[in-house]
C-alpha cells in the first residue's frame, strides 16, 4: 500500500498545535504562518474539500494578554488560571482566523466543545448538525476545547484526541496532525540518532503504541502518546490520519505531493474501513435499540433500494426514546428490515408517523429533518 496524498481528502479535518500558533519565546500570533494555512485552507476548499480547523493557542494567547506567562514562572497554571487565559485568548484567537480567512472571502465560525458534547449522544448530534450545517453553508468550522468550562475531571487535555473525535462524530475521511515532528519514528528521534521514520502505518498494534515518546516542552500539552491514541480513534471510525511537521509555511500544501514524488516527510494511519462504513458497522453492533418503528411495505422496498425512512412510511411508533437514539425498523409482518439513529423523540415521531415530510411544521410546530432515519444514520437487517 502506498501513502495516499491530501488530494483525495473530501471532508479533512487539520488539527493546529499551540507550538506552531504561537511563539514560544514572546507570546506572540505568529501571523504570517497563519496567512500561508489560511491560503492552503482556501486552496483545498478550491479543489472541493470541506474543511475543519480544530486549533490549540486559546490558552497560550490569553496567559500573555493576562500576565500569567511572567506571573506563573516555575509553576504550572491552576485550572482557573488556564480557564481564564482561555476566556481571553479564545476572543483572539476566533478574531486571527477570521482575518486570515476573511482575505479569501472566507466565512469562519467559532465552536467551542468539551468532551461531553462528543459522548453525550443528543449533545454529539447537535454538535454534528450544527458542523454539518456550517460546512454545508460554505463557512470554516474552527473547534477549540471550551476551556472555560471544562474541568480536570472531564477535559480532553490536548486537541489531538478532540480532533479524532470531530472526525468521528462528522464523518471526515481525513484527519492531519500538524506537529513540531514529521511523523513517527520507531524511537524518539531527538535521543536515539538510529530511530527510523515509518511513512505507513496500517494498525495501531502495542509495538505502535510502545514507539511513542515523552512530550516535547512549552505549550503543547500533546506528544506523540496523544497523536498515536488519536489515530486509534481516527481509524476505529474510517478516518485517515497524517502526522505531519507544520513550522514551515504551507505546511498542508505540501501534502498535496506524496512523498515518494517529492512530498515531505510525514506518516499516513490508513484505516481498512471507509468512515460511513466504520458508522454503520457501529451502529449495527454496539447500541441496543430503545424502540421500534413499524413500517409499511412501501417504505421496506424503499428502504431496500438504499432509501432514507421518510414519516409517511411509518406506520406505528412502540417506546420512549430521545432524538438520536437507535431504534428497530419492523416491516408489516413484524420481523427487523433495519435500524438505525432516530431524527425524531418518541412523542414527535409518534405525531409526524403517515405524514409527508412537508407537513412536519405545521404539525410540530418546526421542521427538523425530512427523513424519520436518514440513509447515512440506517443499517439493514
Amino acid at each position: 500500500m502506498s501513502p495516499p496524498s491530501l488530494g483525495t481528502a473530501r471532508r479533512l479535518i487539520v488539527k493546529i498545535g499551540s507550538a506552531l500558533l504561537v511563539d514560544g519565546a514572546t507570546g506572540a500570533l505568529r501571523s504570517d504562518w497563519l496567512g500561508a494555512l489560511a491560503d492552503d485552507v482556501a486552496a483545498l476548499r478550491a479543489r472541493g474539500a470541506q474543511v475543519v480547523i480544530v486549533t490549540s493557542g486559546a490558552v497560550a494567547l490569553g496567559r500573555e494578554r493576562l500576565g500569567l506567562a511572567v506571573a506563573s514562572l516555575g509553576r504550572p497554571l491552576k485550572l482557573e488560571e488556564k480557564q481564564a487565559a482561555a476566556a481571553t485568548g479564545q476572543i483572539r484567537l476566533a478574531q486571527a482566523y477570521g482575518e486570515a480567512l476573511a482575505r479569501h472571502a472566507i466565512a469562519v465560525a467559532q465552536v467551542l466543545v468539551t468532551q461531553d458534547d462528543t459522548e453525550a449522544r443528543r449533545r454529539h448530534l447537535n454538535a454534528r448538525s450544527t458542523i454539518d450545517t456550517l460546512l454545508g453553508l460554505g463557512a470554516v468550522p474552527v473547534i477549540n476545547e471550551n476551556d472555560t468550562v471544562a474541568t480536570a475531571e472531564i477535559r480532553f487535555g490536548d486537541n489531538d484526541r478532540l480532533a479524532a473525535r470531530v472526525a468521528q462524530m462528522i464523518s471526515a475521511d481525513t484527519l492531519v496532525l500538524l506537529s513540531d515532528i514529521d511523523g513517527l519514528y520507531t524511537a524518539d528521534p531527538r535521543k536515539d540518532p538510529d530511530a527510523r521514520h515509518l511513512p505507513l502505518v496500517g494498525e495501531i498494534t502495542a509495538e505502535i503504541e510502545a514507539m511513542a515518546g515523552e512530550p516535547p516542552p512549552g505549550y503543547s500539552s500533546g506528544g506523540m502518546v496523544t497523536k498515536i491514541a488519536a489515530a486509534r480513534i481516527a481509524m476505529q471510525a474510517g478516518c485517515r490520519m497524517a502526522i505531519a511537521r507544520g513550522k514551515d509555511d504551507h505546511a498542508l500544501a505540501g501534502l498535496l505531493t506524496p512523498e515518494c514524488d517529492g512530498g515531505p516527510r510525514c506518516t499516513w494511519f490508513v484505516p481498512q474501513a471507509e468512515p460511513l462504513t466504520a458508522r454503520k458497522r457501529w451502529i449495527a453492533a454496539h447500541v441496543q435499540p430503545a424502540g421500534t418503528l413499524a413500517v409499511d411495505a412501501g417504505a421496506v422496498r424503499a428502504l431496500g433500494k438504499g432509501s432514507s425512512l421518510l414519516p409517511a412510511g411509518v406506520t406505528a411508533v412502540d417506546g420512549e426514546f430521545e432524538r438520536g437514539d437507535l431504534v428497530r425498523v419492523t416491516g408489516p409482518d413484524g420481523r427487523e428490515v433495519a435500524r438505525g439513529l432516530v431524527a425524531y423523540a418518541a412523542e414527535d415521531a409518534r405525531r409526524i408517523a403517515g405524514h409527508r415530510s412537508g407537513k412536519i411544521e405545521t404539525i410540530l410546530g418546526f421542521h427538523g429533518r425530512d427523513e424519520m432515519i436518514h440513509r447515512d444514520d440506517l443499517v439493514l437487517a
